[in-house]
């Protein structure tokens, strides 16, 4: 068996083919972890990255540079649809995420980092690299955007259970693969000088079988002689289904989805109540990442002065109403005098107009009421 030994350590195929893998125990599968996140983070991502800043002085917006840097082109790679996606990817996978601006008025998205923590001074970050060039200058809180995202429920989830889950999703993969395989033996003739010689005919020849059996579905091998193949047993075609493979998947997705407040139906695509799905990704995902982002912009971008002077930050394009969607919703507010034209069309995504119309408060007859017995009628201011 000695010769055999080292046919085996020759062709690491035939390992498997005898299961001699079992021995060797399992590495858990990385791209099962990273399946999930990626299929969650960047459903997110991609949502964040449709919001519009608007850099707002009373109820007028302002078109400035920033404006241009956070709406169309924030550096000289990414578009800001692009800067916007991996901006929430980083943070949410990597728990934080760091914005520097460079001497060419270009937002960076920091790959490394050192963080330095003072109690009473702003913090600092040193060893800044962006792709594969380090900062040589130090940067304060007051320079840079920075974003906590402060999920411990979503790491202690990714550290502790994908190991777990990887190794069973492995093993499975494994099973699957044996159950389908072809097992056989190579017999040489004990005459047979055990020289070199031989053993390469040999390693030969099982390369060959080995190769005929992988690439065609009918394979013809020409037998040597002195040599014989026996098949062992063949490969049984009725064993476990793959959709217990997908439905681990499907588990860890929605696991992870219902830790970051997604409604597992988007996720998979699912169009049953899918109205009451939008509204709760929007409300319990999606608005607290933006409320992180629009304070930490209005806290960095603009001055404490100019912000208690009217002057500030907002996002729009994904927490408003379609208006054809609540046409009469906003009629009945408009009637009613509960909201302006201007006020509503805020609330739709829309900017203010400059007409005096809209600035009225109007309340129609439908909601005019009488006052006791008097026959006419009295307005609500």
């Amino acid at each position: 068996m000695g010769f055999l030994t080292d046919i085996f350590k020759r062709n690491s195929e035939l390992e498997s083919l005898f299961d001699l893998d079992l021995l060797d125990g399992i590495t858990p599968k990385e791209y099962l972890k990273k399946m999930v996140l990626e299929t969650n983070l960047n459903f997110i991502g991609r949502t964040i990255s449709q919001s519009e800043f608007r850099i707002m002085q009373g109820k007028k917006r302002i078109k400035d540079d920033w404006d241009y840097i956070l709406n169309v082109r924030p550096n000289t790679d990414q578009s800001a649809s692009d800067f916007w996606q991996r901006f929430i990817y980083k943070l949410i996978y990597d728990n934080e995420v760091l914005v520097v601006l460079d001497d060419n008025n270009n937002l960076l998205i920091a790959d490394s980092f050192y963080r330095v923590e003072y109690a009473t001074f702003p913090d600092q970050f040193k060893n800044v690299v962006v792709k594969d060039y380090e900062f040589n200058r130090t940067f304060n809180m007051d320079e840079v955007i920075h974003l906590n995202y402060n999920n411990e429920k979503l790491s202690t989830f990714l550290n502790k259970m994908f190991a777990d889950y990887s190794e069973l999703f492995t093993r499975m993969i494994e099973v699957q693969k044996m159950s389908n395989q072809v097992r056989g033996t190579v017999e040489m003739e004990a005459n047979q000088e055990l020289n070199e010689a031989n053993k390469k005919k040999l390693q030969d020849f099982i390369d060959k079988l080995f190769n005929s059996f992988k690439t065609n579905i009918v394979a013809l091998v020409p037998l040597m002689k002195g040599f014989k193949y026996n098949e062992l047993a063949k490969g049984d075609v009725n064993g476990k289904s793959v959709e217990e493979l997908n439905k681990i998947k499907r588990d860890l997705t929605n696991d992870v989805a219902n830790i970051l407040g997604i409604p597992t139906s988007l996720v998979h695509g699912d169009m049953a109540e899918y109205e009451t799905a939008i509204k709760a990704f929007i409300k319990f995902c999606i608005a607290p990442l933006l409320k992180k982002i629009q304070d930490e912009l209005n806290a960095k971008i603009i001055s404490k002065h100019d912000y208690t002077n009217g002057k500030q930050i907002k996002v729009f394009g994904i927490a408003e109403m379609n208006p054809l969607e609540v046409a009469t919703a906003v009629d009945k507010l408009r009637a009613s005098g509960v909201y302006n034209g201007n006020e509503i069309r805020v609330k739709l995504g829309d900017e203010p107009v400059d007409n005096p119309l809209l600035e009225e408060y109007v309340i129609t007859k439908n909601y005019e009421r009488t006052k006791g017995g008097e026959e006419g009628n009295e307005k609500n201011d």
